[in-house]
């Protein structure tokens, strides 16, 4: 299945790589390549993971406290936020569109 970030996932992404890699170099990378393996798994198997809302899916990263929400809709899926695992819980609620 075809994946697409939406916009503000997109600048979560960005931000969590970019912190991570002031942290220690490197580290934004290998925050990458973690979300880049998820992306994958939800591809190819898209109902894998735990439904969190009625229109979305959660998917946790293997070795960041980070999550994927998602939604599927007409054999796409919407990546809508890169979520710290400890940020406030669905705080991207209004960014779905039924």
């Amino acid at each position: 299945m075809q994946i697409e970030f939406t916009e503000p996932a997109t600048i979560e992404l960005d931000d969590a790589i970019e912190y991570y890699e002031l942290q220690l170099s490197g580290l934004g990378k290998k925050f990458l390549i973690d979300v880049i393996e998820t992306v994958e798994l939800i591809s190819k198997y898209p109902q894998l993971f735990t439904q969190n809302s009625e229109h979305t899916r959660k998917a946790v990263l293997r070795k960041f406290p980070y999550n994927l929400i998602y939604s599927i809709l007409n054999d796409k899926i919407y990546i809508i936020a890169v979520a710290h695992q400890n940020r406030a819980p669905e705080y991207w609620i209004d960014r779905i569109r039924v």
